[in-house]
This record gives structure tokens, sequence and C-alpha cells, in this order.
């Protein structure tokens, strides 16, 4: 059962959402479709780790007024972010008085935090549920690799923190696109312990999902306006390719990977690509739903790819091991009714 496609009876809106980012995301190819930027990255706070709070505390207001809600009306939270016991989210969202389901999926959290948003609601066991992430260049360094002044030299493969939150609000009634399938993730590991390197530990598990996907759905890639993962990176997302080409899907047409999205890869140094939870979160939040909401894509899968790993394992040389949920999103309300809530 836990590797099953789940079908959800009553797919919930996504009534409003939310991004807000970094300066060097605002200036990346995208930054016209996020809600906010702090042009030094501190939000006004005086730690990397306040500015991350604060910034998830601002993309939850923004999604809140965007809706017209107010706290009261939310029935709970799940959110998460790269920090030690998930310090980001429950500083960020403390002063919410709000049932709080703190979560770790790591670069996952957002494909994560919305399959169980949706699933309480499409259930109804919640009526209107937040997922909400995180990240920030300077504090996720800070834990995992060097301090900033520290200057340590990057290899080709590493990839970049984004300083950005996302946040979504969901709801049994409303308008908006619909989460209508979702299939939780499997942790795959390949033997890869690189830090600096995660797109290939993520990879795996990328492909493990989608093409669990694709057998128990009987869909194929071509049937999407968009296939997204978040984040592979540069090397990742070739990784993906191939490795789907061998399970007998050719992604070419409709995969893009919101690592490669969010930043110029010739006009922004950032090696391999984005990273982090913020950055599917800020991506998925931002331009993609604005891109649903317009009618240029009216359906895409998402897949949230993690690299479950702690600075504990890393300093011990332990193998990273990837995971990767998928969440159906699309626009026409015709496909309100993808089943009965079967699994499959």
């Amino acid at each position: 059962m836990q590797k099953s496609l789940i079908r959800i009876p009553n797919p919930p809106h996504i009534l409003s959402s939310a991004a807000v980012v970094g300066q060097k995301e605002a200036e990346g190819p995208l930054g016209a479709a996020f809600d906010l930027h702090s042009a030094d990255d501190r939000f006004g706070m005086d730690t990397w780790e306040k500015a991350e709070s604060e910034m998830q505390r601002i993309a939850f207001g923004v999604m809140l007024k965007k809706a017209g809600l107010r706290e009261e009306n939310v029935d709970a939270i799940f959110a998460g972010d790269l920090l030690n016991q998930c310090t980001g989210s429950s500083f960020g969202l403390l002063d919410y008085r709000i049932p709080y389901f703190g979560l770790y999926g790591a670069c996952s959290t957002m494909a994560e935090s919305m399959t169980l948003a949706a699933l309480t609601v499409g259930y109804g066991i919640f009526g209107v549920t937040a997922a909400v992430c995180s990240s920030h260049f300077c504090s996720a360094e800070r834990q995992f690799r060097f301090p900033i002044e520290y200057g340590g030299q990057r290899p080709p493969t590493a990839q970049w923190t984004v300083t950005g939150a996302g946040a979504a609000l969901l709801s049994a009634e409303g308008v908006g696109p619909y989460v209508t399938e979702v299939l939780p993730g499997i942790s795959v590991e390949k033997g890869i312990s690189d830090a600096n390197n995660m797109g290939a530990a993520m990879a795996p598990a990328a492909v493990d999902t989608l093409t669990r996907y694709f057998a128990a759905s009987g869909r194929k890639p071509d049937d999407f306006d968009a296939i997204l993962t978040g984040d592979l990176g540069a090397e990742g997302h070739g990784i993906t390719l191939d490795l789907m080409r061998t399970n007998g899907y050719d992604l070419s047409r409709v995969y893009q990977d919101c690592g490669l999205m969010i930043y110029s890869s010739s006009a922004q140094d950032v090696h391999a690509g984005g990273s982090g939870c913020g950055c599917s979160g800020s991506v998925i939040c931002g331009p993609v739903m604005k891109r649903l909401r317009s009618g240029e894509w009216r359906d895409i899968l998402f897949i949230g790819t993690g690299a479950l790993m702690s600075p504990g394992s890393v300093r011990q040389g332990l193998p990273i091991a990837g995971i990767a949920h998928l969440v159906r999103i699309t626009a026409d309300p015709a496909e309100q009714k993808t089943g009965e809530g079967e699994t499959v």
C-alpha cells in the first residue's frame, strides 16, 4: 500500500500561494514572478537563521492576504526547512495559533507538505491547510558546509542553496488549481556520499517515483504540460533523463528542473543550479502557479526531490539517500474527479 498512487476523492483547491526570495533569486529569469524579495537577504533580522524564519512568516502572511482569510480560518500548517529540528519553520510560524506539523524532507519538503495538506483536506479531516517551506543560502552553508567567510572552493557539481520561501493554501472549497493525485516517495540510496553532488544522489529517487507513477496511472510523459523536479540541478537533470529513457520514457519535451529554472546558468555563478527547500517552494508557489492560473499550463507533475542527509552523516562519510514525492496539479475543474479515492 505504501507504494501506491493515491487519487484524492475530493481534490482540494489551491486557493492562493506566495513566494518570497532573496536578491540573487530576484535577479534570475523568474524574478518578476515572485511576490517579494529582500535586497540584502536579511529581511530586517540580525542573523541568517532569523532571516529565514522571517521569510517564511512573510510568505505565510502574503498567502493568507491573497486568499482573503485570517489565521483562524486555517486548520493546520505543514511546514519544514533545512535547519536542525526545523527551527526556521517553528520560529517563523510561532505567532500563528494554528496546529503545526514540522516536516523534514530536505529539498522535497514542498512536495511532502503539499501531499499531507492535500490528503487531509481531500479526505475531509481538515477544511483548510497550508503547505510551507524555506531555505536560506547562508544558514544552510553554516550548517552543512563552511562559514561564508571561509571561502571554500566549490566543485562543478555543487548547487547553490536558494534563499526563498513558498506557501500554498489548500481548501475543500473555492477556486484555483487542484491537487488530484499524489504518490509518496520511497528512499533510494545508490552509494553517493559526496554532499557536493546531491543531484546524483537524488536522481535515482526521482526516476523510481516517476516510473512507478507512469506504470500505475497508465499515463505517459507527453500527457502533461510540464514535469518538474525540484531540485536536481544540471547533474541530476541529465541523469534523470538518461535513466528514464532506459526505463522506456522520454521526458525531453516536458521535463524541467526548478534548480535550473530559478537561476541563469550563463549570467549567475551557481555551478550546477539551485537547491534547498525554498528552490522548488518558491518556484512552484510563484511562477508555476501563475502559469496554471493563466491557463498556460493545465496539467503538471511536481516531483519534489530531497537528499536525506545531516551534518553528522556527511562527516561520517555515510551515503546519501534520496527521496522524491509526486504531486499532480491540474487547472481544469473537470479533472476534479480523477477516481473515487482509490489507491492503484
